[in-house]
């Protein structure tokens, strides 16, 4: 009777789901940032200096989701006059839309690394479907915060004008380049 007892709980810790990992997204070493056309003489290219969220990582089960807000009057493209008109109506209107999200709903996996995130982009109050493409990812135990950490580098292109954000074109073209640096410590 006790093999049998054993037997049974092994066989039930072996088929046990494998848990989660919530990982805090680290602001200081966060940037979404992006490079669009300008008149087809040069690339404009910017980030957003402020972004919070978290990432949901089940390695076992090779799946996660991804929770970003961006503060969109964070935006610097390190010139000021630039900053304040794409904040204005015309382009980011930052006072109507203070935020931009990105709800990754999958994470797609080759082997064990993690290589592309399905979700979808909220900008303007416009939800369109971006997918990120992992180019790198590695998850160290950090030196400072004494817990895990995963960074990884991402990037996705879309067309701006297909959230509404129509200035310039065409004499600018829609196109927009994302590359995104993340870094995320494990939660407690």
């Amino acid at each position: 009777m006790k093999i049998a007892k054993l037997i049974a709980a092994a066989l039930l810790i072996s088929t046990a789901p494998a848990f989660a990992q919530t990982y805090n997204i680290e602001s200081n070493h966060t940037y979404p940032s992006f490079e669009a056309d300008h008149m087809g003489i040069s690339l404009w290219r910017g980030k957003f200096n402020k972004t919070s969220g978290k990432i949901v990582l089940d390695r076992a089960a090779k799946t996660g989701t991804v929770d970003i807000t961006i503060d969109a009057s964070s935006l610097d493209f390190g010139h000021e006059k630039m900053n304040e008109h794409a904040k204005g109506k015309d382009m980011f209107n930052v006072a109507q839309f203070p935020t931009a999200t990105y709800k990754g709903t999958s994470i797609k996996f080759n082997g064990d690394t993690p290589v592309a995130v399905i979700g979808e982009l909220t900008m303007l109050g416009v939800t369109k479907p971006v997918t990120l493409t992992i180019n790198k990812f590695k998850c160290i135990e950090h030196p400072f915060f004494k817990k895990e950490a995963c960074g990884a580098d991402a990037s996705a292109e879309f067309k701006r004008t297909d959230f509404g954000l129509n200035y310039g074109t065409p004499r600018f073209a829609p196109e927009v380049k994302l590359a995104i640096q993340v870094e995320a410590i494990k939660a407690d």
